[in-house]
């Protein structure tokens, strides 16, 4: 989280207010990749265990796997959106840094 801030101070070339959306934009950039990529991964496991439990159970219980598909991806877009929220509460800056 703190090399957001790093590579937001190298962009944002001294300006504070190109600091702070800088650091932003990379933030919501990152916690977009990282949801597309778990929700990525998500959606094979949920196909296979649909897939071995569709075979050993009856076919009523089937139609219910993208129901809760849907309900991993809320609680991966919560624990991502928190992420995203620490990452920027660590990064913002309110005041210039004298050094």
């Amino acid at each position: 989280m703190l090399r957001i801030g790093v590579a937001a101070s190298k962009m944002s070339k001294g300006s504070l207010l190109n600091y702070n959306l800088c650091v932003i934009l990379i933030s919501c950039i990152f916690s977009l990749f990282m949801f597309f990529v778990c929700g990525l991964s998500l959606l094979p496991i949920v196909f296979l265990i649909s897939l071995i439990l569709h075979a050993l159970k009856p076919a009523g219980v089937y139609a219910g796997w993208v129901h809760i598909f849907n309900i991993c991806l809320v609680v991966l877009g919560l624990v991502v959106g928190v992420f995203n929220i620490v990452a920027i509460s660590k990064n913002i800056q309110l005041t210039k840094n004298k050094i």
